[in-house]
């Protein structure tokens, strides 16, 4: 089987790969790329919604960025997240200002990979209820 062939967008990630810290890897169907220990840039290649950079930040993050690049906008199905549609004019200028704010570590872009808001814990069910018997025990 030959080899698979780079992802259109992975060069725009580039500019990271001389840091120790780089990682990128495949996540559905697109790139994940980690700088610094974060998680900070997702390269999509599908159809619309899904093709062009998401931008994984907190939402607090989300004006301050969008009026530095007003190309940036909530994804419209995962609005946790801003997009760079691939169709904007100034895609490659923008996609650059975005990964020179990584390269400098900005605090606004990126999450920490696999941090999930937690879901209160179940309360545990009370040992003073009797425990059943098995039905043949019975």
């Amino acid at each position: 089987m030959p080899p698979k062939p780079p992802h259109p967008l992975l060069w725009l990630a580039e500019p990271l790969c001389d840091n120790p810290s780089y990682l990128d890897k495949a996540m559905f169907g697109g790139r994940a790329v980690h700088y610094g220990g974060r998680f900070v840039l997702y390269l999509a290649w599908k159809e619309e919604p899904w093709r062009g950079v998401l931008v994984p930040t907190e939402r607090e993050h989300q004006p301050s960025l969008i009026a530095e690049l007003p190309t940036l906008a909530p994804h419209p199905i995962l609005p946790k997240w801003l997009y760079l549609p691939e169709r904007t004019e100034t895609f490659e200028a923008d996609a650059a200002r975005l990964v020179a704010l990584i390269r400098r570590l900005d605090p606004r872009i990126g999450v920490l990979p696999g941090a999930k808001a937690k879901k209160p814990a179940k309360p545990k069910a009370s040992r003073t209820t009797p425990q059943r018997k098995h039905f043949m025990l019975e």
